[in-house]
């Protein structure tokens, strides 16, 4: 089970040195109290691997952009991390653009966790 977040102080002693640390679980999006975490960290996943993909291909912006389908200011907006626009089923018409076959698997949660979760998973072996 993820970890609530939890603010800690560490000081050294001098009050105006003092430096905030936090204790963060696995989904930032979850830690900034986002309420739709999952499918943000799976879209980000995702375009993590399309960002490797095409660096991998060395392809400039506006090639990918060809490849993809799509207009070069949205490559960018991929690559700047900006989701808002990309659904996970347009983000898999990329990646198959980009030669990957996508699988989508549904199973049970365990019982050690209260919540089911959306996860993606991009093998690094990718090309």
């Amino acid at each position: 089970m993820r970890e609530a977040r939890r603010k800690t102080r560490e000081g050294t002693g001098r009050g105006d040195d003092e430096e905030a640390v936090y204790k963060v679980g696995d989904n930032v999006f979850a830690d900034l109290g986002r309420p739709d975490a999952a499918e943000l960290l799976a879209k980000a996943e995702l375009v993590r691997g399309i960002r490797q993909l095409i660096a991998a291909r060395g392809l400039a912006q506006a090639a990918a952009a060809s490849l993809l389908g799509i207009a070069q200011p949205d490559v960018s907006n991929l690559h700047r991390g900006r989701l808002a626009g990309f659904s996970m089923e347009r983000l898999y018409r990329f990646l198959n653009a980009l030669g990957q076959d996508v699988q989508i698997v549904v199973q049970p949660k365990p019982r050690s966790r209260a919540r089911a979760t959306v996860r993606a998973l991009v093998r690094a072996g990718a090309r």
